[in-house]
This record gives structure tokens, C-alpha cells and sequence, in this order.
């Protein structure tokens, strides 16, 4: 499965190792995790597990501690294999591959008797694809904190490569509009839409993207903290700054892409609103025209 060069997946691997990442919905749905296939193998049985989270260096399962699985693990030395098995989004691929541990700890899971909260520490490095699909994860998250501002000019080009389609829409007081992406960023995001923007002040607004390859929407909430007069004939140009949480779907597809170019890090503009320009805009220098109306155990290799 891995699609990175080896170097991009050795400095995710030294710069991420010691991190969790706890399974959410989102990450789950992000990652193409398939909670139900992951097992835990040991000796030459498998047994069923709820993962918790994962680093490149440990995982957490809750798993039944009266299923045989304990006396297992006396017979091994704690010694076991955690098996993942994700189905990618982008092309519904599957990833399976088994990674050796040992449990390191275990304690009891809320008020059951039945489930136990174990900790496992990997005996090698992880296969590459493990680092690969969640190293992504981390990456995003890391650049949304320390790139917040760094903006994207958005061209045709621009939204093939992030997946996004073309119908965007705003929610303004209520009204949903069509609009034009000027500027993406991890903060927020610059439109041009169409229509008078009411008073002067921030406002709460929703953006909502549509993605292909897979294909899922994405709302983001915001404020719009800036209004600038593009046109006498009623264009405005808006700067939205989103309010968190901010999907991961849209974090980690703006990651993908400022990590492979050079972008603008100018901050953002104080809050003002601009005076129409006695001349129009031209048209050119809008970037995008307006849409139209079984298993072998090996912990470096996926599995076949």
C-alpha cells in the first residue's frame, strides 16, 4: 500500500513514534479503520478486541479476559500480535498486517468483570503501512497548530489535487449562497460570493465543501470577520476563520497539499471593512469562474 518515498515514512516514524492517536469516529472513518476485523493473535488463536489507540511504539484494546486469551498468554510470556486491518477510502484497498507486542499492562475496564483494558508494547518497528496511514493524522493535526495561517490561492489545479468540487457553499444568517473559493487555510478560508452581506460585525457561517476521491462533505463553522467590496456590482469578497473543532477530513487533505508546495504565510488581515473600490475589479484577477447551476504473522510487510 505505501505510496510515501521511505524518507517521508522514517521522519513520520522519529517524529511521531511516542504519540497516540485514540480511535474516534472520525478518525476511524479517516483512516478506513475496520474496528471489527482488528484481532489479537496468540500462539495460533485470535480472539476479538475494541483498539483504543495506537503510537508507532504501543497500542491500547479492551478485550475479554475470560475467553482462554489469559492462559495464552501465560503459555507465551504476555508475548501476542495485534492484527489491523483498514480499508483504504480513497480506493477501498484493504490493509491487513499483523504487528508483534507484548502486554505490558492490564487493568479493569469500568465495572465488568468480563473485560479487561490491556496495554501492548511493540517488540519492532511497525510496518510501514501502519506509519503511513496515521502518520498523515499526526502530520495534519501538528500543522493545523503551527501553520495555521498559511494560505493557499485556490485555482482549478488546486482543487483537483485537494478533491474538492466546485458547487461550495456558504450559510450566512441562515441563507445558503453560492460561492467562489479565493483562499484556503488551516484558520479559515477567503470567498467571493454574490449579494449584500448585512451590517458591519462578525457573524456566524458555515462552509460547506464537498470532496471526491472519497467522497464525503465537510462543514466548517466560522466566523466572518472581514467584508471586502470586490465590485460595484455586488461582489464581496469574505474572510472566514473557522471555529474548532475543524473536521479532520479537511485537515488532513489541506496537509497533503501545503506539504508538497510552497505557500503564502502572510498572517491574516486585521478586521475592517473596506471602502468599493471606484473601479471594478477585473475579471481575471478572480482565480476560479462561477460554478454551474489464514493470515501470515510479518511485522514489516502487509499481508497478501
Amino acid at each position: 500500500m505505501s505510496s510515501l518515498p521511505r524518507q517521508k515514512i522514517n521522519d513520520y516514524y522519529d517524529q511521531f513514534r511516542p504519540v497516540d492517536v485514540t480511535f474516534t469516529k472520525e478518525v476511524i472513518q479517516t483512516t478506513g479503520l475496520v474496528p471489527k476485523e482488528v484481532q489479537l493473535k496468540c500462539a495460533s488463536d485470535f480472539y476479538p478486541c475494541v483498539i483504543y489507540s495506537t503510537s508507532f511504539e504501543s497500542a491500547k484494546v479492551v478485550a475479554n479476559n475470560k475467553s482462554g486469551l489469559m492462559q495464552k498468554l501465560k503459555a507465551t510470556n504476555s508475548a501476542l500480535s495485534i492484527r489491523f486491518f483498514f480499508k483504504l477510502p480513497t480506493n477501498e484497498e484493504q490493509v491487513v498486517f499483523l504487528v508483534p507486542a507484548r502486554m505490558i499492562s492490564l487493568s479493569s475496564y469500568g465495572n465488568s468483570e468480563d473485560m479487561s483494558f490491556f496495554t501492548l508494547e511493540f517488540t519492532s518497528r511497525p510496518p510501514d503501512d501502519l506509519i503511513e496511514i496515521m502518520g498523515r493524522i499526526l502530520e495534519a493535526n501538528m500543522n493545523f497548530s503551527k501553520r495555521k495561517d498559511e494560505r493557499v490561492p485556490v485555482t482549478q489545479e488546486t482543487m483537483r489535487k485537494m478533491g474538492i468540487i466546485k458547487d461550495v457553499t456558504i450559510v450566512i444568517d441562515g441563507a445558503a449562497r453560492r460561492c467562489i473559493l479565493r483562499e484556503v487555510f488551516f484558520a479559515g478560508a477567503r470567498i467571493i460570493t454574490m449579494g449584500k452581506v448585512l451590517e458591519n460585525g462578525e457573524k456566524q457561517v458555515y462552509l460547506r465543501l464537498e470532496f471526491n476521491d472519497p467522497s464525503e462533505e465537510c462543514t466548517l463553522q466560522g466566523r466572518l470577520i472581514k467584508v471586502d467590496t470586490a465590485s460595484s456590482d455586488g461582489m464581496y469578497v469574505l474572510t472566514i476563520v473557522y471555529i474548532d473543532p475543524v473536521p479532520m477530513c479537511y485537515k488532513v487533505r489541506l496537509n497533503d497539499y501545503i506539504s508538497s508546495v510552497k505557500v503564502d504565510s502572510r498572517p491574516i488581515q486585521p478586521i475592517i471593512q473596506q471602502k468599493p473600490p471606484d473601479k471594478a475589479i477585473p475579471q481575471a484577477e478572480i482565480p476560479y469562474t462561477q460554478p454551474e447551476t489464514d493470515i501470515k504473522e510479518q511485522s514489516a510487510e502487509p499481508l497478501d
